[in-house]
């Protein structure tokens, strides 16, 4: 088992809980963090040259410098935070959290997975500042980045969300098309309530259904709920749903919808469309 400290995947789309009185929707980030005692994590042979070369983060030497025990307890800890945030066991999931960091408390885990359980009680602040901290311990990963914009996306800050994903989508390139589509359709929504109509419309096109995201199928459907034309819009997410046919693929996608305001949450909103 490789019991270093791995750094991919923090987040990945959002989606819409309620855990109040008042049925108020909770906008929390989906956070894909494979755990670290469960992936089968490449041996140093067997990862890709550039993979081999790159130099190791301060935070990763500092880790590795730990005793195995101390690095396997940790991990554990983490794999266990992991696993009870996917149920959704939000409160255990930080006592889990609050274990591992008693072991090393500067992991990009830890502010990873903290951060989106402060997601999930809308303690928007606090989740903005573990991000912040995570991205500076994890030099500018774009995943971190993307999470911060997200959580301006989901407040509404438009202006703050689109630049911050746009410089995901640039920062990705090609090597995550799967996030970086996901980026570009919430930029063309922050265009959408910045009156942008050029660059949404730009935007709309700049995929067709060639593309190996759904990218062109949700920008369709949003263009139709623009139209105030709902069949059209729901078949649009019906082929989407019917091509990709992979829920995991296609929730970060729904879940944008909710957040935006296009399709309604199970739980209702707790404000009014400000379309």
């Amino acid at each position: 088992m490789n019991d270093g400290l791995q750094f991919q995947d923090y987040p990945v789309g959002c989606r819409s809980y309620s855990i109040t009185m008042k049925a108020i929707p909770l906008l929390s980030l989906f956070v894909l963090l494979s755990p670290l005692v469960a992936q089968n994590a490449p041996t140093p042979a067997e990862k890709k040259p550039e993979q081999a070369k790159r130099e190791l983060l301060p935070v990763e030497q500092a880790f590795l410098n730990l005793p195995e025990e101390t690095r396997k307890d940790y991990n554990k800890h983490i794999g266990d935070a992991n696993r009870l945030f996917q149920q959704k066991r939000i409160f255990e999931t930080f006592d889990e959290l609050e274990k591992a960091a008693k072991i090393f408390p500067d992991s990009p885990e830890f502010f990873s997975l903290r951060g989106s359980c402060y997601v999930e009680i809308r303690a928007f602040d606090k989740a903005l500042a573990d991000y912040t901290k995570g991205i500076e311990l994890a030099k500018d990963d774009p995943n971190f980045k993307f999470n911060i914009g997200e959580v301006y996306f989901v407040t509404k800050q438009w202006q703050k969300a689109s630049e911050i994903l746009e410089d995901v989508v640039k920062q990705l390139a090609k090597s995550r098309t799967d996030l970086s589509r996901l980026a570009e359709f919430k930029i063309m929504l922050c265009k959408k309530k910045l009156g942008k109509d050029a660059e949404v419309k730009a935007l709309a096109e700049k995929y067709d259904f060639l593309d190996d995201s759904p990218y062109y199928y949700y920008a369709q459907a949003a263009l139709a709920y623009d139209e105030k034309d709902l069949t059209k819009a729901e078949e649009w997410l019906a082929r989407a749903n019917r091509i990709f046919n992979d829920n995991n693929l296609i929730a970060p996608w729904q879940d944008t919808m909710v957040e935006y305001g296009y399709i309604k949450s199970f739980y209702g909103s707790d404000a009014e469309d400000d379309k």
